[in-house]
């Protein structure tokens, strides 16, 4: 395939999988490894695309199921895609609808075809979303990244159906491939499916490295499986996969995840955690989640985290913010600021590591201040940074 980007590693470590990249995009560069804030029809929800750009994104993806039907393809099309629509000159990622085959099954009847999904608006009309018309809304849509559409089945399916949905993803990324319109200005990724299967992950990840796309994402994750089956279809795929293309991890966003699949060789993430906790009150910090919305915060005049320079951080106390998150949907906002920001800083904290080649101190450092005592360590991140030469309690 035609690539519409070009990707250099500056750094490896010296004892894991993890690496340092420069990811030029046609909206410009994208450190990685990078977390890719999730803004579904346009933007984070309880933020502007401007306040994200001044916090130093880099990418955001949008939902190409979501914005296929509302503002609606015609209407992108008119304004000359999402860039210009939602004022945002920085990087875009689309999903490309795949998803939603899980997160909306009630709504979708999946056959060879596509997808047909009614409507969760009205609940009367539907679309039917084919591979042809997930490139079609990408290419209207203009992200610099693009997904094939896949079949999706939950992690949690076993038999039949999850190496059905394998195969189909192959045969849907075959047609993805002839309909992709605009391969010099848009980047199509595969997305390896397989399931929980060791033997059909090898399989897809064989028959995607064929078809040479730009880039490769490991989907099928993130579903409520079990975090030590999850890790080693990580580093599986992180094993097989080509080591000059970057490699996405679908739906990752709690800090120990990102920290573990960096060591594992992974350079992008999503997940709508950061920004939907925000909605409940709650704060990431390097030492945990506070719950804003608690009575303890009511007279605690320290910011969020001492050492964040985000504008919540910088201009208001948890006092005031409980106050808010309780009753305002200022307070969401503050927070939702607060947990991008965090989550950015995560990245950058894990990329300077990498460089420096401390990246397993760092490691430690980082699970030493989020669980406290090595007790509470997760089992499954002790046996994945094992496997990577990383002894948490050591």
């Amino acid at each position: 395939m035609k690539s519409a980007l070009t990707w250099e590693i500056i750094a490896k470590c010296s004892t894991t999988k993890a690496r340092v990249g420069k990811l030029i995009l046609p909206h410009g560069l994208v450190d990685t490894p990078v977390f890719m804030p999730v803004g579904t029809q346009g933007t984070l929800k309880g933020i502007t695309p401007k306040q994200l750009e001044e916090l130093g994104c880099q990418i955001m993806l949008n939902n190409t199921y979501h914005l296929g039907l509302r503002p609606g393809q015609e209407l992108l099309e008119q304004i000359g895609g999402s860039h210009n629509f939602q004022n945002w000159n920085r990087n875009l990622l689309t999903d490309s609808g795949g998803f939603q085959m899980v997160s909306l099954l009630k709504l979708a009847k999946i056959t060879e075809q596509g997808v047909e999904f009614q409507s969760p608006h009205d609940n009367e009309s539907t679309m039917l979303l084919t591979p042809e018309h997930s490139m079609s809304l990408q290419n209207s849509i203009g992200a610099d990244i693009i997904m094939q559409l896949d079949d999706v089945v939950s992690s949690l399916t076993t038999g039949k159906r999850v190496e059905e949905a394998m195969y189909r993803s192959i045969r849907w990324l075959d047609r993805c491939i002839n309909a992709h319109q605009k391969p010099d200005s848009q980047n199509l990724f595969a997305i390896i499916q397989g399931g929980l299967d060791i033997n059909l992950r090898k399989k897809c990840v064989e028959e995607m490295i064929l078809r040479d796309t730009p880039g490769y994402a490991i989907g099928g994750l993130s579903g409520g499986e079990e975090k030590d089956i999850f890790w080693r279809v990580v580093t599986l795929c992180t094993d097989l996969l080509p080591k000059n293309k970057p490699i996405y991890c679908m739906g990752i966003g709690y800090t120990e995840d990102l920290v573990v699949c960096s060591a594992l060789g992974v350079d992008m993430y999503d997940c709508v955690f950061p920004t939907r906790t925000a909605r409940f009150g709650n704060a990431l910090t390097p030492k945990g989640s506070l719950n804003l919305k608690s009575v303890k915060f009511s007279k605690d005049f320290q910011p969020i985290e001492k050492d964040c320079d985000c504008v919540a951080c910088k201009s208001y106390t948890r006092s005031y913010i409980h106050l808010q998150a309780t009753k305002e949907t200022v307070g969401c906002h503050l927070i939702t600021l607060h947990n991008v920001a965090y989550q950015l800083r995560l990245m950058r904290n894990i990329r300077q590591a990498i460089i420096e080649d401390r990246f397993p101190s760092f490691v430690k450092q980082t699970f030493k201040d989020l669980f406290g005592n090595e007790e509470k360590y997760p089992v499954w991140a002790i046996n994945a940074l094992k496997s990577v030469n990383i002894d948490l309690l050591s």
